[in-house]
This record gives C-alpha cells, structure tokens and sequence, in this order.
C-alpha cells in the first residue's frame, strides 16, 4: 500500500543541526536532480528583493520573510512528516501515534514537496523552507521538472502497489498516476468541501495508520467516523469513493 499525499506551505521550525544530503531522501539516484532545483531557489531568494520574495513567499510579513531568506544549505533539518504543518496534518496527529503508527506513515506515505518532489514521510533531512503553492523562479515550472524527470522511478516504485492518492489537485501535475489507484472525495449536504476535505484527508491517513491497512479491499471494510460511503465511481484506472460527512 502506498499512500500519496500533499504537502502543506506552513511549516514547523527547528530541527537537527545537519544539511540535507544524498542518503535523505527517496531515490538517492536522483539526488542531483533535486539539487538543480533547490540551488536555483536558493540563489534567488539570496539575490531578491523583498517584492519578489512577498510573491514567492506568499506573504507580506517582514519576519516571515526574514526568516526565510537565508542560506537553505545551512537550514536545521527534520523528519519529512515531521516538517509540514497544516489541517491535514493537524488530524493526521502523527504524534499521537504508536511506534507501529508511525512506521505505517514514514514507510507508505510519498509527500509531494512543491520544492523538492517526491519524498516518503519517514525520509529524515528536510530543511525549512517557504514557496507558496504554484510560484515559481527563475522561469522554472517546478512540477514539470519533476514529472519530466521523475515519472519513470515513481512508475517503477509504485508497481505492482495498491494506491490511495490523497493529493490535493496541483500536485497531480508532479506525477500521473498509470496503474490503477484510489482517490476520494468529500461531500456535505450535497456539496463538495474543500477546505474540510484537508482535514478528512489527515483524517482517512490517521484511521490508515491505526488500521495497518494494506490493500484496497481492506480500505472497502473500514468505517471511519462521520463517514459514509455515497458512492463509487470507476472511470478506466481511477476509482472514486464519494463520502458524505454526516457530523
């Protein structure tokens, strides 16, 4: 089972006094790869005024900014799950999880970075950094980079894997999934949610977790609180489970 998901632009500071290096991260072979992109962010946010870093930042704080446009080489570092902040991981509560928990996640869980692409939960090295969904530098489509270059190694690790793709939209364009795979979506009252199905997202990886899911059919079988199954649908690689939330 292996279970995609995505990033979130806030983060939690601090970490491990160490830069990231080739053993950090998922697919070490293509560790240079990664390199082209972040050097490219790093020299521009070094090189920028306050103006452009407001756009790539996504925010107009003087002390976000400050804090952010420093050397990412020299960043302290943490575990990936760790990192991210956010809806989604606020009721992932990884936390709170048991040892078993949290090895479920750090091992079945790929984490779509906007910076550094395809990462597992469990990878330990990744430094604190700020780019807001969809910005870019330098010319550079950063989600074209890395399905350009790492469509072939996802194809190849996820063969052969029962899927969940809890991914918010934008980061499909990271990686197109070619074998068949799960997603969901969240209704209430007849309507989709959007901002709530962030947090039912953390929610399903959370009752993953608890549950040791490993396959497709045992997702089929697991009732989650304040979820009911509306409807399936199958259009060729892609099923849809349509819950309603009935809190």
């Amino acid at each position: 089972m292996i279970v995609l998901f995505s990033p979130s632009e806030a983060k939690h500071s601090g970490g491990e006094k160490k830069s990231f290096s080739k053993e950090s991260f998922l697919f070490p072979e293509l560790f240079d790869k990664r390199l082209e992109i972040v050097k490219a962010y790093n020299e521009y946010i070094l090189n920028s005024d306050d103006e452009k870093l407001m756009k790539l930042f996504g925010t107009k704080k003087a002390d976000v900014i400050n804090h952010y446009k420093k050397d990412i080489f020299s960043s302290d570092t943490m575990k990936v799950i760790k990192r991210y902040d956010g809806v989604a991981f606020d009721y992932v509560k990884y936390d709170e999880l048991n040892t078993k928990e949290q090895s479920y996640i750090d091992e079945n869980v790929i984490i779509f970075s906007n910076l550094f692409g395809p990462l597992r939960a469990g990878d330990n090295g990744l430094p604190d950094y700020k780019l807001k969904q969809g910005e870019s530098f330098d010319g550079l489509k950063i989600e074209k980079f890395y399905n350009d270059n790492f469509s072939f190694i996802m194809d190849e690790y996820l063969a052969g894997e029962d899927i969940i793709d809890l991914r918010a939209g934008f980061y499909e364009k990271f990686y197109k999934l070619k074998q068949p795979y799960v997603t969901m979506k969240f209704i209430k009252d007849g309507k989709v949610v959007s901002h709530w199905a962030k947090a039912y997202r953390g929610i399903i990886l959370n009752q993953l977790a608890k549950n040791s899911i490993k396959t497709i059919d045992e997702l089929m079988n697991l009732e989650i609180e304040n979820l009911k199954v509306e409807e399936i649908k199958e259009t060729k690689i892609k099923k849809e489970i349509v819950y309603s939330i009935t809190n």
